[in-house]
């Protein structure tokens, strides 16, 4: 087994439950992990025996165009996809982040993460 990471994939975009938040938008930032069997690829040197890592960044970009009033909606979603998608993947973790949150405070960003194994 063997694990592919994406991190900070940034993005802006429309979710959240206010209307300025679906208005205006927000900043995003989405990690991602997958894995899968890389045993494969590791001796062919193949693209066509590995997970491709532009594939799972597209499904990232069209899945956060998707508006959604949750966060965890987006991260379910996006690992919906994968799996539909991407057969060799066993497991995937997002964690999809909002940028200076509109939550009456100094903070940073609010995240959801979401792991599941096929």
């Amino acid at each position: 087994m063997g694990k592919i990471r994406l991190k900070n994939i940034r993005i802006h975009s429309n979710h959240g439950c206010l209307k300025e938040e679906m208005l205006i938008g927000s900043d995003y930032r989405v990690d991602l992990e997958i894995s899968a069997d890389l045993s494969r690829p590791a001796i062919s040197d193949q693209l066509s025996e590995t997970v491709d890592y532009v594939h799972l960044n597209n499904i990232i970009k069209e899945e956060m165009k998707v508006r959604s009033n949750l966060l965890e909606h987006v991260a379910k979603r996006i690992i919906d996809r994968i799996f539909k998608e991407i057969q060799e993947v066993t497991e995937v973790e997002v964690e999809v982040s909002k940028i200076n949150p509109p939550i009456g405070g100094d903070v940073e960003s609010v995240s959801v993460k979401l792991g599941i194994t096929r």
